[in-house]
């Protein structure tokens, strides 16, 4: 009888669970367990060859400590000889790994909280303490212990180097840029004191022949000769326009020209643009009226008023018969200043060209003066730093339209009690009107003087303040000065006129008149209110200029 404490026979025992129990077995499972043993023998050769042959470094470390395994390639990004010199040689990361301890703290601290982090660019200290670049991607392994970290390291040192290098070439670049830039506003300088010396120095003769001319013009000449003196004076006329254009171009291109807008009354410029283009409509036999109502407009008057000139100038050079009309009306919430005339007319197909640059309006065959093809694109030009609108519509054969949209913000509005259209005075209208003219040009000086003489004025002429001071001391009593503003001895007309005044004891109206077109010179003449008529003068401007300050003398 078997005992209590006996089992019963089952046939499977602990050896057998061991793979023990009998001998069979044993060799049974023998080969299979050596397989095993095998492939995780060549699994482990194989990330041993990959951990010892890869090209990026790789560790393990304990962020409160240093290394506890690496390979070749972090080694070598180290600059040391062997893995196992790194280990043995950096036992803290955060002093002798990382060049900027912070940075470390940072990277640690991040670890902390996320688990991870990937391709983080920062800076490693090598075996001579030279700085090596690395992106590196840590993984916390909290099944190792707390702050143990396996790494890989790539070296981005010659990234980090093409990326300097890129960044140094675009600052060279920039400065380059910065360099060339100041070398062009230098070289803009230059040029725009040589064309100011330039336009000073040719205004002078032109100024003088434009004046004799029109002296000659007004004498009772034979048809052969007057026809010659014709034809001078627009020879001239062509010359000072294509001078002054240019002049103007070359600026706005530069875009140093800058509105200075002011409340002004646009019915008085345009009436006196009016007396101006008086003596242009009668020498044309046209017909000029104005059709204007009285508002005031905040805008740069220099500005308009040459849009509006060229406008006119355009009117009349391509109208042979008819008229031209300048005229201002309401339009939507501000106001038109439009020009028409029925002149020669433009095809709808060029329209859009006549603002370009030396493109002419006047058809081949048609006659008349050939413009320079710039006064068009000026007025472009104007018209957008003055913020208005210009339109045009025409239809060949028949005459042109162009209108001037000023803006809403330019704060026009009508005018309540308007004043009378002044008529501009004829020649001989003048009735003797002693008039001090300054100029140290003797040619400009004689010039003037035939001119002014022609229309009945008694001329008083000086070549200096001192000159202009003996006139007075015999007795001269001019009504008006008219002054050049660069005298000889760095002096200016400015002072010529104040002498004068002082020693007259009364603020005689006066003018300066030059060739010099600077920004500048026109402030300090609006400063000193005093009227400004640049070279070469335009008889019919100065004709209006003389009436407006012999009006103001009575």
């Amino acid at each position: 009888m078997k005992k209590r404490s006996d089992r019963p026979d089952t046939g499977y025992g602990v050896g057998d669970l061991l793979g023990l129990g009998s001998q069979s077995v044993r060799k049974n499972y023998y080969p299979a367990l050596q397989d095993r043993i095998d492939e995780l023998e060549q699994e482990r050769n194989r990330y041993k060859w990959l951990f010892e042959n890869a090209l990026h470094g790789i560790f393990q470390a304990n962020m409160r400590g240093g290394f506890l395994a690496c390979n070749p390639a972090m080694a070598r990004i180290c600059g040391y000889d062997s893995p196992e010199q790194l280990t043995e040689t950096v036992i803290r990361l955060r002093e002798q790994l990382f060049c900027k301890a912070a940075e470390f703290d940072h990277i640690r601290q991040e670890l902390l909280d996320e688990g991870s982090l990937r391709a983080r660019e920062t800076t490693f200290q090598r075996a001579d303490h030279t700085p090596v670049h690395v992106a590196v991607t840590l993984l916390r392994r909290p099944d190792l212990g707390p702050e143990v970290v396996e790494a890989f390291v790539a070296d981005i040192t010659e990234r980090v180097q093409a990326r300097q290098k890129l960044e140094q070439l675009n600052q060279d670049l920039e400065r380059r840029v910065e360099e060339r830039t100041e070398a062009l506003r230098d070289a803009n300088r230059s040029k725009d004191k040589y064309l100011a010396a330039a336009s000073h120095d040719l205004m002078q003769p032109l100024s003088a022949a434009r004046l004799m001319i029109s002296s000659l013009q007004d004498s009772q000449l034979p048809e052969r000769q007057n026809r010659v003196v014709h034809q001078v004076h627009r020879a001239l006329e062509g010359a000072e326009e294509l001078l002054s254009d240019l002049l103007d171009i070359s600026k706005l291109d530069q875009q140093v020209v800058q509105p200075e807008r002011v409340a002004i009354d646009l019915r008085a410029l345009l009436q006196g643009l009016g007396e101006e283009f008086e003596a242009v409509a009668a020498n044309a036999g046209l017909a000029f009226r104005l059709r204007l109502i009285p508002v005031t407009v905040r805008t740069d008057p220099r500005m308009l008023t040459r849009v509006v000139r060229n406008l006119l100038s355009n009117a009349f050079r391509y109208t042979q018969s008819g008229g031209v009309v300048l005229a201002v009306r309401r339009y939507r919430s501000s106001f038109q200043i439009q020009v028409w005339d029925t002149g020669v007319g433009i095809e709808e197909s060029k329209l859009e060209e006549i603002f370009t640059e030396f493109h002419q309006l006047l058809p081949q065959g048609t006659g008349g003066r050939q413009g320079v093809g710039l006064g068009l694109a000026i007025v472009d030009r104007m018209v957008r730093i003055l913020g208005c609108e210009i339109g045009v519509s025409s239809r060949p054969g028949r005459g042109s339209r162009f209108e001037i949209t000023l803006p809403p913000e330019s704060e026009a509005k009508l005018i309540r009690d308007p004043a009378p259209s002044p008529v501009a005075a004829a020649a001989g209208d003048f009735a003797d009107a002693q008039v001090l003219v300054i100029d140290n040009e003797p040619a400009v000086l004689e010039s003037m003087a035939m001119l002014l003489e022609g229309w009945g004025c008694q001329v008083l002429a000086a070549g200096s303040a001192a000159e202009a001071l003996t006139l007075l001391a015999d007795g001269a009593a001019p009504q008006v000065i008219l002054a050049e503003f660069h005298l000889d001895h760095d002096l200016t007309g400015c002072q010529a006129i104040a002498e004068v005044r002082q020693a007259l004891g009364r603020e005689v109206p006066a003018a300066v008149i030059t060739a010099d077109r600077g920004d500048e010179t026109r402030q300090r003449m609006r400063e000193l209110n005093l009227p400004l008529l640049n070279k070469p003068v335009k008889p019919n401007r100065l004709r209006a200029l003389l009436t407006s300050l012999l009006q103001s003398a009575d």
